[in-house]
């Protein structure tokens, strides 16, 4: 297993011994148990793992949607205390205001950021272009297929500008042919428009695909239990997926998620790949 300490102060996300559990009934339920995990400014980390690991309860922390019960979260060495802007979320229901046009959607964020209308304007059709929705730009939602809602959605939370982007299977409802673009789409974006990246997937194809390395999670409770790092070339094309290399990778993966031996985890958190 990849297991090697990095210091706290290089991170630009660090999570420390942290431990979630929630009420139930006369008892506790242990969502997270002492995960400790450093992801290094503009890396691509996914996280997989079996229902029930603690993946979104991770990221929900991350976000500021929730707080841990011990341990700590960080972002830019500062406790996460709540949302904020440097922290894009997107899920895998779009969240899109239905009576808003993709236009407006889009710069919605920038017109609550109190950005002038020059600037909106040009912001937002950045990204429309960067998404491959300029023919949609003044489309309501209910005209758009899953596939351009999900992108105007990652458009939407590039044009605020944060630093990170958390993601919660945005691509788990959509059809394995627009599944797959959409993930090359997103590389191609995350490799234009630099972002820390912390992607959750239960697809071990689409883990190893986008990412520098593989976070698999344990369940009962949820922990660490292997982190693979993924040393393919960008960018990530449909030679890389059929390649020897991406199979390799794929079936380590796929034994650390469904073959896991129980009581055994990573301990040490793990160090960003350079």
């Amino acid at each position: 297993m990849t297991t090697i300490d990095t210091p706290r102060d290089t991170a630009k996300i660090s999570v420390r011994d942290v431990r979630k559990t929630f009420p139930l009934r006369n008892e506790e339920f242990v969502a997270l148990e002492r995960v400790s995990l450093d992801i290094a400014d503009n890396e691509f980390v996914t996280v997989v793992g079996p229902s029930g690991c603690g993946k979104s309860t991770l990221m929900n922390i991350l976000a500021g949607l929730d707080e841990p019960t011990a341990g700590h979260a960080q972002v830019d060495g500062r406790d996460v205390a709540g949302p904020g802007p440097e922290r894009g979320v997107i899920f895998q229901q779009y969240a899109l205001f239905p009576w808003l046009t993709v236009r407006k959607n889009i710069e919605f964020g920038l017109k609550v950021a109190g950005l002038g209308k020059a600037e909106r304007r040009a912001r937002t059709d950045h990204f429309i272009r960067l998404v491959g929705l300029d023919q949609f730009a003044d489309a309501l939602p209910k005209m758009l297929s899953g596939g351009m809602k999900q992108r105007c959605a990652i458009a939407r939370a590039y044009a605020v500008d944060p630093s990170i982007l958390l993601m919660d299977e945005p691509f788990g409802a959509l059809d394995a042919l627009t599944r797959v673009t959409l993930q090359e789409q997103l590389l191609d974006t995350w490799s234009r428009e630099k972002r820390t990246v912390l992607f959750i997937t239960h697809d071990v194809d689409e883990a190893v695909f986008l990412s520098n390395r593989v976070v698999v999670m344990a369940a009962r409770p949820g922990r660490i239990y292997d982190v693979v790092d993924v040393d393919l070339p960008y960018p990530r094309t449909e030679e890389v997926r059929l390649s020897p290399e991406f199979a390799a990778l794929r079936n380590r993966v796929w034994t650390s998620v469904y073959h896991q031996t129980p009581g055994t985890a990573a301990d040490a958190s793990p160090t960003p790949s350079a």
